[in-house]
């Protein structure tokens, strides 16, 4: 059962002139996963989302008064066994003290649509095992793969 309240929100790509706002809310990803957001990465994840020909991308959650309070960072990937292109979400984070607002819905289905737009044949995503509350709105939307996933470092 969808326990959360819809609040209005526009789902739309980060513009050019929302480095701090954007900012301030990827630094709370970086905090929930407990790897706080260097200056010099931010700098570079930001130059990778403004330069069209990256493949790194952001769609923003904006509440009525104009705040960022969620994003999504996605990529498109080939799937060559299927014959077909896919979104790859990386990231999706929404302001704690906005969440339970359908906020992360919102910001999953402006991915799906961009790729339903795009023509794309599916969007894939990770998470943390332990990330109970994600877990249940991804239970809700999408279907948990039989899939382990491997990192091989190479550093």
């Amino acid at each position: 059962m969808n326990q959360e309240a819809t609040m209005p929100i526009e789902v739309r790509p980060v513009s050019t002139g929302e480095f701090f706002p954007w900012h301030a809310v990827y630094s709370g990803y970086g905090e929930f996963y407990e790897k706080p957001l260097q200056d010099e990465k931010a700098v570079l994840v930001w130059s990778w989302i403004i330069d069209d020909s990256n493949e790194v991308e952001c769609l923003v959650a904006v509440d009525d008064s104009g705040e960022v309070v969620g994003l999504a960072h996605f990529r498109e990937f080939a799937r060559p066994l299927d014959g077909s292109r896919g979104l790859y979400l990386d990231d999706l984070f929404v302001l704690p003290e906005r969440r339970r607002e359908g906020i992360a819905r919102a910001l999953l289905d402006g991915v799906s649509d961009e790729g339903r737009r795009r023509g794309a044949s599916i969007v894939r995503w990770i998470t943390a095992e332990d990330n109970e509350t994600a877990r249940a709105l991804y239970d809700d939307v999408a279907e948990k793969t039989p899939w382990v996933t491997y990192d091989r470092s190479l550093r």
